[in-house]
């Protein structure tokens, strides 16, 4: 095995090279082809994917405040998973998924399980995600959340587990869709060796998950992609979601609310019905009649509309209460108690900072575990124990005690690694994987998805607005 290949293999699983050096089964051909590549071959490829990545457009922003475009990073070095353990995974997602639908629909209506857990009760209606206008309302096929990003990572054996749920406006897929057509274009060969598993159908699925959301009798639903605007970060993935789908795009300006709560498009040929919107934008942005009063991004009277089923909106105002990092330690319970099932998938050990058993834990035991603010995402406001300092320590555990309820903590676990193009050298780098599940009259789940990198050595902060990079994720037969 070439020196460019060392890993720690007494620390982390490696997706690619076993602990005795040797390549995994099913590795072969990828790790014969960069292996085999020179410094300056390397180096051709990268500037081939990077050039591809520019003239396809495919670019992101850190945040509303930066007004330059950057180019998506990706890396070459495909991440591979076979087709049989990926069946498993996705019989968990639907499975974990379906139980979170339930769930939100509970809390909205009968609130049986909340009642047979009174902590967590106590949680939901003192969350900022906790949407009391939201009471009585069932979507259709009481599906709240339609669309799902999943983040899963592998322990040090390899073993897949559940880390987070993002049941709000989950993003990313775009960036898998065209980490593929980026892929097949730089190293067609590579590819067209391995029996990859088809990604493409992506579009055609949502837009059937999203027409599946509407209570409308209409046969051809009138659907539209509600964004904030070109300021926003994932802007490229709300433009190119719209166009695959054949779709209008539109800002909070291009509708209003008819007398009758119908909501109308303005057009060149005057105003057209809408029967469904695929907002992305947060909960409390939507209506300014009933949420944040100086909202410029919604739409004035938009709530009534979807309370009397005249507009559906996905995912639906509410999911968030699911977000929760808090409400996360609940959901194997959720599962037995709504589908009489064991879960599939495991998830990571979490101590909710709101029980006060957990919380003794986690002040006495900080140093060894990763604290998490419930309600942040982007990887910010995340403290990893045992690389943080003293002080670092201290003011976080100040933070905890003064507000118990809004933090969670849970152990480190020590994430895989994959071989990553590093300047030229393959060098290792942890990642995890963001699949996609789609919930209508049937679920959907991505062959694959979003796979994220921790760019820089040692780190185990994935997202994109803190530096990550992606890869291109290969289900294969």
């Amino acid at each position: 095995m070439n020196k460019t290949f060392s890993y720690q293999q007494s620390i982390f699983f490696d997706e690619y090279i076993d602990s005795k050096s040797s390549p995994r089964k099913g590795y072969n051909r990828s790790i014969d082809f960069f292996h085999s590549l020179s410094p300056s071959e390397r180096a051709y490829y990268t500037n081939l994917c990077e050039s591809s990545i520019s003239s396809m457009g495919v670019t992101f922003q850190l945040d509303a405040n930066e007004l330059q475009d950057r180019s998506w990073p990706l890396d070459l070095i495909p991440r591979i998973i076979a087709s049989s353990k990926w069946q498993l995974i996705q019989k968990g997602l639907v499975q974990r998924v379906k139980a979170l639908n339930y769930f939100i629909n509970d809390v909205y209506n009968d609130q049986v399980f909340l009642e047979k857990n009174p902590v967590l009760k106590e949680l939901i209606l003192e969350s900022s995600n906790f949407l009391p206008e939201c009471m009585g309302i069932k979507p259709k096929n009481k599906v709240w959340s339609n669309i799902c990003g999943t983040d899963l990572i592998r322990d040090d054996k390899g073993k897949f587990f559940v880390l987070e749920d993002n049941l709000r406006v989950p993003s990313g897929v775009a960036y898998m869709l065209e980490n593929r057509n980026i892929m097949k274009r730089v190293i067609p060969n590579l590819f067209n060796s391995y029996a990859v598993n088809p990604i493409d159908d992506y579009p055609s699925q949502l837009y059937k998950c999203l027409s599946d959301a509407s209570f409308s009798t209409n046969k051809n639903k009138k659907i539209v992609v509600l964004t904030p605007g070109v300021f926003n970060s994932a802007y490229f993935e709300h433009s190119y979601l719209a166009q695959q789908m054949g779709v209008e795009l539109v800002e909070a300006s291009d509708l209003y609310v008819s007398k009758n709560k119908n909501v109308l498009m303005k057009t060149i040929n005057g105003p057209k019905k809408v029967d469904v919107i695929y907002r992305r934008i947060d909960d409390v942005f939507i209506d300014p009649k009933v949420w944040r009063k100086d909202s410029k991004l919604g739409i004035p009277g938009i709530y009534n509309a979807w309370k009397n089923k005249k507009i559906a909106i996905v995912n639906a105002p509410g999911s968030g209460v699911a977000d929760d990092k808090a409400v996360y330690a609940f959901v194997p319970k959720m599962i037995k108690f709504y589908l009489r099932e064991e879960p599939i998938i495991s998830q990571v050990k979490t101590y909710v900072c709101a029980f006060k058993k957990d919380l003794n834990y986690v002040v006495n035991n900080i140093e060894k575990l990763v604290l998490k603010p419930v309600n942040e995402s982007g990887g910010y406001g995340i403290l990893i124990g045992p690389q943080s300092s003293k002080s670092e320590l201290k003011k976080y555990k100040s933070k905890i005690l003064d507000n118990p309820r809004n933090f969670v903590a849970q152990p480190l676990i020590k994430l895989s690694t994959s071989p990553t193009l590093i300047n030229r050298k393959i060098l290792p780098r942890h990642l995890d994987l963001r699949p996609f599940i789609l919930s209508g009259k049937n679920s959907f789940v991505t062959k694959g998805g979003l796979t994220r990198v921790a760019m820089k050595r040692g780190s185990t902060i994935v997202n994109s607005s803190q530096g990550g990079g992606s890869k291109d994720t290969w289900i294969t037969n």
